[in-house]
């Protein structure tokens, strides 16, 4: 196992792996920007390096910068967490030309997965079912409408190198087609630097399911259970649960080995999770395979008992896999709700300095925070500051106590989305475990019409304000603190490299 491994990125992704590293007695390397010097995950670190700026690509994106800390710091690994450079295959390969693990799928793997038409391609050929649609890109806008056509409406139109909701747009009718084509595409250009479309026939009434995948250098390749992933608002997650409510053992079964082809097609090997879109006639399709460790991870360690961050570090260090698949069984139901630091009528982001903060704690309660009293949320980053987790015998139980958690948690001096999940949590449809990815839409508003046509801009303007106000004294704030933070035990111990 290692002795050193730097973590390439922040927040609480940061901080949950640095406390598995903690448990297997290997020493945490941070990273961090100038606006983070002070943050949750650096403090936590034995070693922390400066890499840039406030800006991503000045900072957490700078590959040489990340690269160095590691060689300066005597890092034997990286672990990249989820977002920033975790799915980058050039990244990953040049971790390995330097002599360093990278904790993570082969850079082949990332690229074969990281673009969907070649995504789409390589796990059909498996026999993997996948959506009816195109496998090469469309850039013709006047092609793209005859293939719809052809395929019949309602469509989706994807951006090839996207995710995360970016590029996607959902058209119903050929009146439509065109310009939602061409904002695809634009929308494509400005999030990945690639314009590519493909089209897709639109699943009506879609579950979200996701399929946890380990693989091993040795072999070995099991899948730990599913996710359900159909609380979504504009294609992005909000809350998630284990199991799935719509899947029974069977089809777990038969999806999970699905999944498990998809991996060994592209020579898999880490932690990874394939996705589905679930029809109501149970019919599943391959969606894409995400070569990372998931946001939404802690429900399935709560229900199966597993370390994930653990497993990715014993396959990188040549080892096989710590668990079979007959070992692997369910137990309870577990559900997270991603905490985002964002106005949950307008959705706006709320940047600023926590002021006060208590989170939840009781039986079946864990909680994944990037940020603590007196943390500065930048703006410049995810607004994610934590996911609060539950875990319960049944999935009644397992609700109960996540609205306990949300009643009890407290955070002072920015706006959170509590109240959205409080909604969430009360729509019929979810307490049923009868939803898909319409329940945002239908169930659950997303949001109230403004009042006044401008009072979004105003909203962002006193964000924007606030933020700025809180900057210029967090300087103060954290001196004030930082005695204090070295006095609370490892911090003391930090070296700055």
């Amino acid at each position: 196992m290692f002795r050193r491994v730097l973590v390439a990125n922040r927040g609480e992704i940061a901080v949950r792996v640095m406390r598995t590293l903690r448990d297997r007695g290997i020493e945490a390397v941070a990273i961090h920007s100038e606006v983070d010097r002070h943050a949750l995950h650096v403090r936590m670190a034995d070693l922390a390096v400066c890499v840039g700026p406030e800006a991503s690509r000045e900072s957490y994106l700078k590959m040489d910068a990340v690269i160095d800390a590691a060689r300066r710091t005597g890092a034997e690994a990286i672990h990249p967490g989820y977002g920033f450079l975790s799915e980058n295959a050039e990244f990953a390969q040049l971790v390995r030309d330097a002599g360093l693990v990278w904790i993570g799928p082969p850079p082949a793997a990332i690229d074969a997965m990281g673009d969907k038409l070649v995504a789409r391609r390589t796990v059909q050929a498996a026999g993997v079912p996948v959506v009816p649609g195109t496998l090469d890109p469309v850039r013709d806008s006047a092609a793209a409408l005859q293939i719809a056509r052809e395929i019949g409406f309602p469509v989706m139109v994807k951006a090839a190198a996207g995710g995360g909701g970016k590029g996607m747009r959902l058209v119903e009718s050929e009146d439509r087609f065109v310009a939602s084509v061409e904002g695809a595409r634009r929308e494509a250009a400005g999030a990945f630097g690639d314009d590519a479309v493909y089209i897709e026939k639109f699943v009506r009434g879609p579950h979200h399911v996701e399929i946890q995948l380990l693989c091993d250098t040795h072999g070995n390749a099991v899948y730990v259970g599913e996710r359900e992933c159909s609380a979504q608002r504009r294609h992005q997650k909000v809350v998630e649960e284990c199991p799935s409510p719509f899947i029974d053992a069977d089809q777990r079964a038969r999806m999970g080995e699905v999944a498990v082809a998809a991996a060994r097609a592209c020579g898999y090997v880490g932690a990874g999770t394939v996705e589905f879109l679930v029809g109501a006639d149970k019919s599943f399709y391959f969606l894409e395979m995400n070569t990372r460790l998931q946001v939404e991870h802690p429900v399935t360690e709560l229900v199966y008992g597993v370390d994930l961050v653990d497993a990715q570090l014993q396959v990188a260090a040549g080892r096989p896999l710590p668990f079979t698949q007959a070992e692997l069984v369910p137990r309870g139901h577990a559900l997270e709700c991603r905490l985002y630091a964002e106005d949950p009528e307008t959705f706006l982001p709320s940047p600023g300095l926590v002021t006060g903060l208590r989170w939840p704690t009781g039986p079946g309660v864990r909680v994944d925070a990037g940020i603590d009293a007196d943390a500065v949320v930048p703006m410049s980053y995810d607004p994610m500051v934590a996911k609060l987790c539950t875990w319960g015998r049944d999935r009644d139980e397992a609700i109960r106590r996540m609205r306990r958690a949300l009643d009890e948690t407290v955070v002072l001096g920015i706006t959170t989305n509590i109240a959205l999940h409080h909604r969430i949590l009360a729509a019929p449809a979810f307490v049923a475990g009868d939803y898909d990815t319409g329940l945002l839409g239908r169930g659950v508003p997303e949001r109230p019409a403004p009042a006044e046509a401008w009072s979004d801009l105003v909203v962002a303007a006193a964000a924007v304000a606030r933020f700025e106000a809180d900057r210029a004294r967090s300087p103060a704030v954290a001196a004030a603190r930082e005695s204090d933070w070295r006095a609370q035990g490892r911090w003391q111990h930090t070296r700055k490299a």
